[in-house]
């Protein structure tokens, strides 16, 4: 990653809450430690954040904390070819007239271009989704209420009396930050509670995640393995890991990108 990039997302992160350790910085840029350091010591003499033991705050600490996780924008372009062949393929397993839910994030993001010639009752938290949804296809589009959590695109509450309980859904389509033995992982408590409340309203949890998120990792588990119904992941997924979900009795869609897809038909 560019180091103009890593100012970016470093800068972004402590927006969003009071302090970022250099540990929660390596993992959002995935680069070293050493990396980071020198990121926080060249931002702190441009006077763009505060260095502190551990980490790096905000110069104006924020009033409204955030959440963890790389920003929307940040997050779209990593992987984008795999996150267009797996949200192909979720798109594929719906039919006109379903009830489905869309979980905020950048890979069930792309099935947006897959759904505009479809006609399906979608229930989502993510603003964008909502937004192009709106504004480029004819499906029933409801939106959970909230805040706006501007960074990651998505709309959360922390009540239980929300919109999310009136809602049904045949399947909920959800990226994952990480996916392992444990289950299903996820970065922030908000997001977890947000969630956890969508997947209770879905008879099948379908996972897009492309094969980077196999071995990565979360402190938080949002659900075991056993609950997803399906994951629709990329051709680098190792055999461990599908060996994994087959243990857990997870059905696994490989996709295949355009490219990949063209030359196994000859195209």
């Amino acid at each position: 990653m560019h180091e103009t990039e890593r100012h970016r997302i470093i800068l972004s992160a402590i927006q969003g809450k009071p302090m970022v350790s250099v540990a929660e910085l390596v993992e959002l840029t995935e680069s070293s430690e050493a990396t980071i350091r020198r990121d926080i010591a060249a931002l702190h003499v441009q006077k763009k954040l505060r260095r502190v033991r551990g980490g790096a705050e905000a110069l104006h600490p924020p009033q409204f904390v955030g959440l963890a996780g790389r920003p929307f924008s940040v997050n779209e372009a990593m992987h984008a070819r795999q996150k267009q062949a797996i949200a192909r393929e979720a798109v594929a397993l719906c039919e006109d007239g379903d009830p489905v839910i869309i979980n905020g994030g950048t890979t069930t993001f792309q099935m947006v271009h897959f759904l505009a010639t479809r006609r399906l009752h979608v229930f989502t938290n993510s603003f964008p989704i909502a937004e192009h949804l709106l504004k480029h296809s004819k499906n029933t589009i409801m939106l959970s209420g909230g805040v706006v959590y501007r960074e990651q695109g998505v709309i959360l509450s922390p009540f239980e009396n929300d919109v999310t309980r009136n809602f049904y859904a045949r399947r909920m389509f959800m990226g994952a930050q990480g996916l392992g033995p444990l289950g299903l992982m996820e970065t922030d408590p908000l997001l977890i509670q947000a969630e956890q409340k969508l997947i209770d309203q879905a008879d099948e949890l379908v996972v897009l995640a492309d094969s980077s998120k196999f071995h990565q990792r979360s402190s938080l588990i949002l659900c075991a393995l056993p609950r997803i119904s399906t994951v629709i992941t990329d051709a680098g997924i190792e055999d461990r890991h599908a060996a994994m979900l087959e243990e857990a009795g997870v059905r696994l869609i490989v996709a295949k990108a355009e490219a990949e897809a063209g030359r196994a038909t000859g195209a």
